[in-house]
C-alpha cells in the first residue's frame, strides 16, 4: 500500500490495476488444486491404438482469460506407433487451442459488435484489463462467426413485431418497412498475409510480398420509417455473390421474420438487375424505389444526350 492512511480511492485503483493478477493467481490455484492428480499423471492411453504409454518431461503453457492469466505445468504423452501426442490436463480442463481462452474471445466479439475495431480494442483493455490489439480482435470475430447464417444473427419474429408496434402505436396506418440492397467491390488480403515470413521469427509478412484482390460484399437492411427516423430491424452483410444474397433473403422469407401482412414494404435500391431480379421473385407486392442518387446519375446522363 502507498500510505498507511490511504483512501479507498486510492486502495480501489491499486487493486483494479493489480485485477488480473490477483484473480489469474487465484483461478490458477483452484484449477491446480482440483486436478492435481492429472499433472502428476505418469500413464495415459493413446487415445487411437488404446495402450498405455508414459509421461515425458512436464510442458509448461500460459493462457489468457478474462480473469487474467495464468501457467500450468502438464506431462506430455506421445505415442510412437499412432504419433499422435496428448496432455490430459488440457482436456480435463477443456483448455481451447491458442493462447486466449473462449470467453475473451466471445467478449471481444461482443465488444466489436458495438464499436469499430479502432475503438474496440482500447475500450477493451480499459473495462477488462485484457491487451487485444485492432487486428487480433477482427480475427477471433471472424472465427466466432464463422458458420453463422443470416437467421442465427436475425432477432426474433416477436421482437422484430414488437418493434413495429412500438412505430404503429396510435396510428391507423401500416407503418413502412424499408429494404435497401446494395453491393460494393472491397479490398482483401489473403491469408498467407496473416501468417509470418521464413527467417526471423515473428517478422510479419509485408504487403509487397502479396497481393490483394478486390471481391464482391453484398448485402441488405430492414428498417422502419417512423417520422424522419429509422428504426433497424434485421442486415446482413457478407462477402457473396448475388445468388448468396437471394439465399439469404429466400431464408427471411421462409421463416416470416417480416410480417408483410402488418406492414407496408418499400424496396429502395439503385438500378442493378439483379436485385429486382429478387425483389420481384420475393416480394413482389412490394413498391419498388430507384433511389434518389442514381435517379439524377441517370437523369443527368439522359440530359447530355439529349
Amino acid at each position: 500500500m502507498p500510505e498507511p492512511e490511504t483512501t479507498l480511492a486510492a486502495v480501489s485503483d491499486l487493486v483494479w490495476q493489480l485485477r488480473q493478477d490477483l484473480t489469474g493467481g487465484l483461478t490458477e490455484t483452484l484449477l491446480t488444486r482440483a486436478y492435481a492428480g492429472e499433472q502428476s499423471r505418469r500413464q495415459a492411453p493413446c487415445p487411437q491404438c488404446e495402450r498405455l504409454i508414459t509421461a515425458r518431461p512436464a510442458a509448461t503453457r500460459t493462457v489468457e482469460t478474462m480473469v487474467g492469466a495464468m501457467v500450468f505445468e502438464r506431462p506430455y504423452f506421445y505415442c510412437r506407433l499412432c504419433q499422435k501426442g496428448l496432455y490430459p490436463f488440457d482436456s480435463a480442463v477443456n483448455l481451447a487451442p491458442g493462447r486466449l481462452q473462449l470467453d475473451g474471445q466471445q467478449a471481444a466479439a461482443k465488444t466489436v459488435i458495438e464499436m469499430p475495431y479502432d475503438e474496440a480494442h482500447t475500450f477493451f483493455h480499459d473495462l477488462t484489463g485484457v491487451t487485444m490489439g485492432a487486428e487480433r480482435m477482427h480475427t477471433l470475430t471472424n472465427h466466432v462467426a464463422q458458420g453463422l447464417t443470416v437467421l442465427d444473427i436475425a432477432p426474433s419474429r416477436e421482437e422484430i413485431e414488437k418493434r413495429i408496434a412500438q412505430v404503429s402505436a396510435g396510428k391507423w396506418r401500416r407503418p413502412v418497412v424499408v429494404l435497401g440492397i446494395d453491393g460494393a467491390f472491397v479490398p482483401t488480403r489473403p491469408e498467407s498475409a496473416r501468417g509470418c515470413r521464413p527467417g526471423q521469427r515473428r517478422s510479419r509478412a509485408k504487403r509487397p510480398q502479396w497481393k490483394g484482390a478486390w471481391r464482391d460484399a453484398k448485402g441488405f437492411r430492414f428498417y422502419l420509417l417512423d417520422e424522419g427516423r429509422i428504426m433497424h430491424l434485421l442486415s446482413w452483410h457478407q462477402i457473396q455473390d448475388e445468388a448468396e444474397l437471394g439465399k439469404a433473403l429466400t431464408e427471411i422469407k421462409k421463416a416470416g421474420l417480416i410480417p408483410e401482412d402488418h406492414i407496408r414494404l418499400c424496396v429502395v435500391c439503385d438500378g442493378a438487375s439483379w436485385i429486382w431480379k429478387h425483389v420481384q421473385s420475393l416480394f413482389p407486392k412490394a413498391r419498388q424505389v430507384l433511389d434518389s442518387y442514381h435517379g439524377k446519375e441517370y437523369l443527368h446522363k439522359m440530359a447530355k444526350v439529349q
